[in-house]
């Protein structure tokens, strides 16, 4: 059954950040986002507001777990990035350039051996593009390798997951044309762990999460105890309802391409580190925010090395990602010039959440 609305936007958190000062756009902000949702009847939202490269103002709205009356709380409620997820592993692809361990135009192969030859030669810079042409979900034919394994969820593997498409044939020849792919990203994954010899998740929590204290970031394994999960919501013919457990997708297997989850304070605190610099030099910021065509362009978004490239009037160029899986909808959106940016995470999954960052970095200026 259906909460009425005006209890949902009753029911606020608003945990506050160490700050000097009120931010001078809260206000606003908040006014923008309660109209949102009222206009589309969320469940629960996380808003967290980066300005002069630093956190400055989150609230939570609504419902974590609406059954429950489990408000949403920022700093706590765990929501899945989806496919923000990428922004994560270009990072810790382009660190590894960085450090001279992973050649950006060499055939991948060199790396992971154990995906098959195509017959063309796919370079992880064709991947952090998505122009690798590597299969997403219905682009094209995804073949499954058939196999018995010893372990009860041997796709938490990187490597291993390659399993799930690695027998898939290209949708077309790589460096010609920009296919988005969530597989191509959990091959970059792979990638990675052979590159930088130590596990994928492990490298992501030394050189990403740990430096820049993102304390609950983790990998989204179903069958871990992780507190404080969102529950996941879906609206069918005006009737919001709890989707169902059984219902619920398993991500382990794609820790790389939209596996990882945490609080929005920490995808907001992933953007701080970015804005500051505190991932990557300003040459492979630069790198990973310039945009490359492919050859044929049918169909192409501006997209860097793992994020989204946005130009907005006046010249104004914003960098981020969102994503979408059951139970959540989530988006990163940065200002590197004015260094601002929003971090938004919903358990709601009709919400379009990159629409409202942009709104909100509008609001910003």
């Amino acid at each position: 059954m259906n909460r009425p609305l005006a209890f949902l936007l009753l029911l606020v958190t608003t945990p506050v950040f160490a700050q000097d000062r009120p931010y001078a756009r809260s206000e606003r902000v908040d006014a923008k986002v309660r109209a949102e949702i009222v206009r589309q009847e969320v469940v629960g939202l996380a808003v967290v507001v980066i300005d002069d490269g630093a956190i400055a103002w989150t609230k939570g709205y609504g419902f974590a777990d609406r059954e429950k009356n489990v408000p949403v709380d920022p700093a706590v409620t765990q929501f899945r990035w989806a496919s923000i997820s990428k922004s994560v592993t270009a990072v810790a692809a382009l660190q590894l350039v960085e450090k001279g361990l992973l050649d950006l135009d060499a055939d991948i192969r060199t790396y992971v051996p154990e995906f098959p030859d195509k017959g063309a030669k796919i370079t992880a810079r064709d991947l952090l593009r998505h122009q690798g042409g590597i299969v997403h979900y219905s682009n094209g034919p995804v073949i499954r390798t058939e196999k018995t394994y010893s372990v009860s969820h041997p796709f938490a593997e990187v490597v291993v997951a390659l399993d799930r498409f690695k027998d898939s044939p290209l949708v077309c020849a790589p460096g010609t044309k920009q296919s988005y792919s969530t597989h191509g990203y959990i091959l970059l994954s792979a990638v990675v762990e052979r590159a930088g010899k130590q596990r994928f998740a492990d490298q992501v929590r030394g050189r990403i999460a740990r430096p820049l204290g993102m304390n609950d970031f983790r990998p989204d394994y179903q069958w871990e105890e992780i507190p404080n999960r969102a529950a996941g919501y879906t609206r069918q013919g005006g009737t919001i309802r709890r989707r169902p457990d059984a219902q619920i997708e398993d991500v382990s297997w794609k820790l790389g391409g939209g596996g990882f989850t945490s609080p929005a304070t920490d995808l907001a605190d992933f953007g701080v580190g970015l804005l500051g610099r505190k991932l990557v030099t300003e040459e492979t910021e630069r790198l990973m925010w310039t945009v490359t065509k492919p050859a044929n362009p049918e169909g192409f978004k501006p997209y860097g090395l793992g994020f989204f490239v946005i130009e907005r009037p006046g010249g104004r160029k914003l960098v981020g990602h969102d994503g979408s899986q059951t139970k959540a909808k989530t988006a990163l959106l940065l200002d590197p010039g004015a260094k601002k940016g929003i971090a938004l995470m919903t358990n709601s999954e009709w919400f379009d959440p990159m629409k409202l960052a942009l709104s909100l970095m509008d609001e910003m200026r």
